[in-house]
């Protein structure tokens, strides 16, 4: 019935006599600049349309908003509001308002911000869709000169752009002619400038010029490059420096096909040359929260630093480590930057205001704060989807700021929720799962140890801070109840510029027990009975391991710009590293279970822009987990790796996928039991993923999903489940699917249909299974999976 409606709202209908639907539009004759950009010059697109259909979702949804849109109604109302606030401000200027009345002003003023946006941008469905696109010839002379603008600033001087208008049925395509002719490029570059410390210090660093010898001309470089050495001289001591004293002259060889660059840097008007400033001594201020409090400030002094602070709760030593302005030093805006970040980073001031004051070729700096609150308290309610199945929870979260008033960090945290899961022990039905966690932490802003004398200054740029954590975990499932506790010391930092971030646990000790029901023992006696020991991972134990993290971030992963972005995660960890020093009896005669370990893990994902409304993502995890020694071939159940899920292979059902090609147990229908989870030492997972704008807030995807987990080795129980070079590749699961999100910006929710595509499962010749969901929608029973999230998979 929605097909029938939607597709009964043509988009030619109801066009006026002269009027064309813009249906398709396409640029002819480039072969050497950036179609897409030239793409983006467009004024006017066509409508995304449905295949095979001449018709839109997004131009029905803005057609019933402007057929139960009423504008007169809105400016009538619009009037009475404003007629209304006019009263209610002569009441306020004669005598003032009472709280009621106020009350209703401010109701009235958000009124009108309503109807406004409404006036302006019509009501919900027409926000939401989109009207259709009709031909407007002074938007595509307009669209054929921007590109010519663009080809030109690109390098392309003497290109030419016309159109071509075919008209049909009340459709008109638009191709684009361009001529692109040949691209010039840049034979020489090279400054002019009379100050010859300018000019020695552009000479050092030519090798960083955004202008390119041999490189096509274009006119971003420029700009680029005037930026460059705008910051090149304030990192130099030229604070009143400014790219507006840098000017470009291009030289064209129109026989050559080549420019020659000219970069002048122009004398200030006041002196012959630019000036190069020095710092002195700094001034470090902490004014009181609010006139409330009494200021009872004493002027100290560390490192040149002269601080004001309204109460003595602060160190000074801390402070200074993150203050990079140098008493005699030259300027540098680098250095007031990481300074201002830094200072940032300690959480401990609301806002971080650095000024200079100029006596001569001298700056003073000057830097205002004031503290921010000593308690935050965070309460959040909410539900988490596991297995299909929403359940609450409810987190509470106490921050203690400047705890013993070394910028120390206290956070106290607590998380309780009920969750959906099925059995392990192959009861029907779904049952709830009692989470519980909670934990103390104090976060150091340096490393406590080992300490040497200089490495908070030395290290202070890279904003160190040290972890302790004592925490408490339990958990209620159907076949379990296990509990741990847990100790931690870690350490984090990051470079500079925030492109790599490292973490070092130092110490990770956690003591487990675990309340097995009857079912789920017998379970897993009767596995150890057939050589797997899964029970071990069960049994009371320690788990102590030191690990350490890099994180790789290019071009600000995560934004979502235009750029293309990457993030490299890479993580090892070693368990039970310390029983490699001790005797075998020391275990041997202990009451708890012992773990020796390795793991090792490699996410890489891509973001890739194709064009303004289609992007490419995709993202390589790789993971390896082996157990050596006393752990007698078994993993902590919390360190193995399981594939499946909403942000992984979203084909298959969290931690279901594997290991291998492991067939599961069946139903009594013939069907795979997919109720069991399926742990694995190894883990591989590819996930690629096409990213396109539908209309407003909702955007689409389609998804290839590929990988598995195996085992290191051989697995009684679950034959097929090891690794093997001859057959490892034919037991890669795959799965495709679709996806829709809404998109607000400060939150994406998804729903995403997985389909298996290669079951490696199933017997060799049968594992193609694809062509069952296109015979039957949807598919045999566990073919089709619906993951709902929030935020991106990747």
């Amino acid at each position: 019935m929605l097909l029938v409606l939607i597709s009964s709202c043509s988009l030619t209908k109801g066009l006026k006599e002269g009027e064309y639907l813009v249906y398709n539009v396409k640029i002819k004759g480039v072969k050497k600049s950036d179609k897409g950009a030239l793409y983006n010059m467009i004024r006017q697109t066509p409508n995304t349309r449905i295949p095979l259909i001449n018709t839109s979702i997004g131009v029905s949804i803005y057609n019933f908003g402007e057929w139960t849109f009423d504008s007169t109604k809105q400016q009538i109302k619009r009037a009475e509001y404003e007629q209304e606030r006019r009263e209610l401000i002569q009441l306020n200027e004669e005598g003032g308002l009472n709280k009621k009345q106020t009350k209703r002003l401010n109701k009235v003023n958000s009124y009108l911000e309503t109807l406004e946006k409404r006036l302006e941008y019509g009501n919900f469905f027409m926000r939401t869709g989109n009207p259709r696109v009709v031909m407007d010839s002074s938007k595509t002379i307009e669209s054929a000169q921007q590109m010519q603008f663009l080809l030109a600033n690109n390098g392309f001087f003497d290109a030419k752009t016309d159109y071509r208008v075919t008209t049909k049925r009340r459709k008109a395509s638009i191709d684009y002619l361009i001529t692109e002719g040949e691209p010039y490029l840049i034979d020489s570059f090279f400054t002019n400038s009379d100050d010859p410390k300018i000019y020695s210090l552009l000479e050092k660093s030519i090798g960083g010029s955004e202008i390119k010898i041999g490189k096509i001309y274009e006119q971003n470089a420029l700009s680029r490059e005037r930026q460059r050495v705008e910051d090149l001289l304030k990192d130099n001591g030229y604070y009143t420096f400014s790219k507006s004293y840098i000017e470009y002259n291009v030289y064209e060889d129109t026989v050559a096909y080549s420019v020659v660059v000219e970069q002048i840097i122009r004398k200030p008007s006041y002196a012959d040359f630019h000036r190069v400033y020095t710092l002195d001594s700094v001034f470090f201020s902490v004014d009181p929260p609010s006139l409330n409090f009494i200021d009872n400030s004493e002027v100290t002094y560390f490192r040149d630093i002269e601080f004001d602070l309204y109460d003595d709760r602060y160190s000074e030593k801390i402070i200074s480590s993150r203050i990079f302005l140098e008493k005699g030093a030259l300027y540098s805006r680098s250095n007031v930057i990481d300074t201002q970040r830094q200072l940032a980073n300690l959480d401990l001031f609301r806002f971080v205001n650095i000024a200079f004051d100029t006596v001569g070729n001298t700056l003073r700096p000057k830097i205002f704060t004031q503290p921010n609150q000593k308690f935050q308290i965070t309460n959040q309610l909410g539900a988490s989807i596991t297995e299909q199945v929403p359940g609450p929870f409810f987190s509470h979260s106490l921050r203690n700021r400047n705890l013993f008033r070394g910028a120390e960090i206290f956070e106290f945290f607590f998380r309780a929720g009920l969750e959906g899961v099925v059995s392990a022990t192959g009861e029907g039905g779904v049952f709830r799962s009692r989470e519980l966690n909670t934990s103390a932490s104090v976060i150091f802003p340096q490393f406590l140890f080992p300490f040497a004398a200089g490495s908070l200054e030395t290290l202070g740029r890279y904003n160190p801070r040290t972890r302790t954590l004592i925490g408490y975990s339990y958990v209620n499932r159907p076949e379990y109840i296990r509990e741990a506790i847990t100790g931690a010391v870690s350490y984090n930092w990051n470079t500079r510029n925030f492109r790599q971030q490292y973490s070092v646990n130092l110490l990770d000790a956690n003591f487990i027990r675990s309340n097995l029901d009857d079912a789920f023992r017998a379970l897993l006696e009767d596995l150890q009975n057939q050589g797997n020991n899964l029970i071990n991972s069960f049994l009371p134990s320690y788990v102590s391991s030191i690990s350490g993290q890099v994180i790789f971030n290019f071009n600000q992963y995560g934004a979502f710009q235009k750029n293309k972005a990457s993030l490299w995660r890479l993580f090892f960890e070693s368990g039970g590293t310390t029983l490699n020093f001790v005797s075998d009896d020391f275990v041997e005669n202990r009451s708890l279970a012992y773990f020796q370990f390795l793991k090792f893990q490699s996410d890489f994902r891509r973001y890739i822009p194709i064009t303004k409304y289609q992007t490419f993502a995709y993202r390589l995890n790789l993971g390896l987990a082996r157990p050596y020694g006393v752990s007698n071939g078994v993993l902590p159940y919390e360190k193995y790796f399981f594939a499946g899920g909403s942000t992984g292979i979203r084909a298959w059902q969290p931690r279901r996928l594997g290991p291998g090609s492991n067939t599961p147990n069946t139903l009594e229908d013939g069907s795979f039991d997919y109720r069991f989870e399926q742990p694995g030492d190894i883990l591989f997972e590819g996930m690629f993923e096409l990213r396109t704008k539908l209309y407003g807030y909702f955007d689409a995807a389609y998804f290839i999903d590929l990988g598995n987990t195996w085992t290191f080795l051989f697995d009684p129980t679950r034959p097929g489940a090891n690794f093997e070079f001859n057959r490892f590749y034919k037991e890669i699961a795959v799965g495709t699917g679709i996806g829709l999100r809404m998109d607000f910006d400060f939150l994406v929710l998804r729903l995403d249909m997985g389909v298996k595509a290669f079951d490696p499962a199933r017997p060799l010749g049968q594992r193609y299974v694809l062509n069952q969901f296109f015979r039957s929608f949807p598919g045999f029973r566990g073919q089709t999976v619906f993951n709902i999230g929030i935020g991106y998979p990747f």
